[in-house]
């Protein structure tokens, strides 16, 4: 079995263990918005990692925002590795599946942007503290894993 490690972010990390032993019974609701654990390939290291996020629907795609901390100017780590390695593995609840990420783009990232905005008001508060465009992701649903 491949070792799987968790956000260096202790919180983060104890989210994730909570999720997956409860197949989200316990976190999937966290912080007033749904989540999902993202599973990526690091883009250096190749080794996978596996993160908590908020995620909207859109059309049958997962919908993820590359917010960071609401104080930084760079892109979170598993975003970037999203970059490099687009095939994913991701948990819902139960379900499991793989996933292709892409970045939205053009009027498709400011439609969904104002999707996650709604969702997730936070966003709004990191976009204007940030100096960078904040990155719209859609996780684009191939096949199931059991």
């Amino acid at each position: 079995m491949t070792q799987v490690f968790d956000s260096p972010d202790p919180s983060v990390a104890e989210h994730v263990r909570r999720y997956l032993a409860t197949d989200g019974a316990s976190g999937y609701r966290e912080g007033g918005v749904t989540n999902l654990v993202l599973t990526h390939r690091g883009r250096t290291t190749g080794k996978l990692y596996r993160t908590g996020l908020f995620y909207g629907e859109d059309d049958g795609r997962c919908v993820l925002v590359a917010s960071g901390s609401a104080i930084t100017h760079t892109h979170p780590q598993w975003y970037l590795n999203l970059v490099a390695h687009p095939d994913v593995h991701v948990q819902i609840r139960g379900e499991r599946f793989t996933a292709w990420a892409r970045t939205a783009g053009g009027a498709e990232r400011e439609r969904l942007w104002q999707q996650m905005v709604e969702l997730a008001p936070v966003y709004r508060t990191c976009q204007a503290r940030s100096n960078r465009t904040i990155p719209v992701v859609a996780l684009e649903r191939l096949a199931p894993v059991s």
